[in-house]
């Protein structure tokens, strides 16, 4: 277990000051960008100058992001209303170009639109997997089921999972053949598993084990592989709110404690032995001996 972690590390607090960070993303250059979804945010992180700064003050309401294999950031935007934005966020997945224009890769589907799109992940081929849950206000909802859609090279959108309550964080293996959910439903008795799937050779997905389950406690949200594929999965409040780092197979590698509710984490730093975690107002970084598998990398 102790191997994971850098010797003497300690958590730090590199930036403060937001209502709840989350998807945090490494780009290539020294900076972890991630998200205020409610205040219509996306801040970026200088890991060079250690300051921080607004990258973009009209985010679509973006939450989960990541950067493609070629270093463009995808965002996933949520789709409920916030008093500062009654008409709510775009209810899309959308990519950030380098000529600085915005493309939307998916806003609906079956001619209804997304609940809010939460997470997202890449394939070894560049497809994207996102999630599409819908926490808040759920009247306005317009597909049947809160789900798991892929956006193929051609740009189709399929659906592909549809068996969770509300699936939330998203990984897929190296070789394309598990994917790792994570179902957080915030209602009472309402699943808060972190889920393992496999494909089969029809070319969908089927459950295959939990390799963690919260009961009762808060639930999971984002995570992130480290380059043996151990899963860093950002969950709990309190004593147990934290990251928690268990194996692609389900065996506890350890657990690092958050003194604010955590929301998710990224790899970043020259050799990818940086963790950043976003929690509620904040942004933290520990030094790792494991490093991070980003798609870029």
């Amino acid at each position: 277990m102790s191997s994971l972690f850098a010797e003497g590390a300690q958590l730090e607090k590199v930036f403060t000051g937001a209502v709840f960070s989350e998807g945090p993303a490494s780009d290539r250059n020294g900076h972890v960008l991630f998200t205020d979804c409610s205040e219509n945010l996306i801040y970026s992180f200088d890991e060079s100058t250690q300051e921080t700064s607004i990258w973009s003050d009209n985010s679509a309401h973006a939450n989960g992001m990541n950067f493609d294999s070629q270093g463009r950031l995808v965002v996933c935007c949520d789709g409920k209303n916030y008093p500062s934005n009654p008409a709510g966020g775009a209810h899309a997945v959308r990519r950030y170009e380098k000529n600085g224009t915005v493309t939307t890769l998916a806003e609906s589907f079956q001619g209804k639109k997304l609940n809010g799109p939460n997470d997202l992940c890449f394939d070894n081929e560049g497809r994207i997997y996102f999630t599409d849950p819908r926490y808040g206000d759920k009247s306005d909802i317009e597909q049947d089921v809160m789900a798991v859609y892929c956006i193929d090279l051609d740009g189709t959108l399929t659906r592909v999972i549809e068996d969770l309550e509300s699936p939330n964080g998203i990984l897929i293996s190296k070789d394309n053949k598990s994917l790792f959910l994570v179902d957080h439903n915030l209602d009472p008795g309402g699943a808060r598993t972190l889920v393992k799937y496999k494909s089969n050779s029809a070319g969908g997905w089927i459950k295959d084990k939990v390799l963690l389950d919260f009961g009762s406690d808060y639930g999971m949200d984002g995570m992130v592989f480290d380059q043996e594929e151990n899963i860093y999965v950002t969950g709990g409040s309190g004593e147990t709110g934290g990251v928690h780092i268990v194996s692609s197979f389900g065996e506890f590698k350890g657990f690092i404690p958050t003194p604010e509710v955590p929301g998710n984490c990224t790899f970043s730093g020259k050799n990818l032995d940086d963790l950043y975690i976003c929690a509620s107002t904040s942004l933290y970084r520990i030094k790792m001996h494991a490093k991070g598998l980003l798609t870029w990398s």
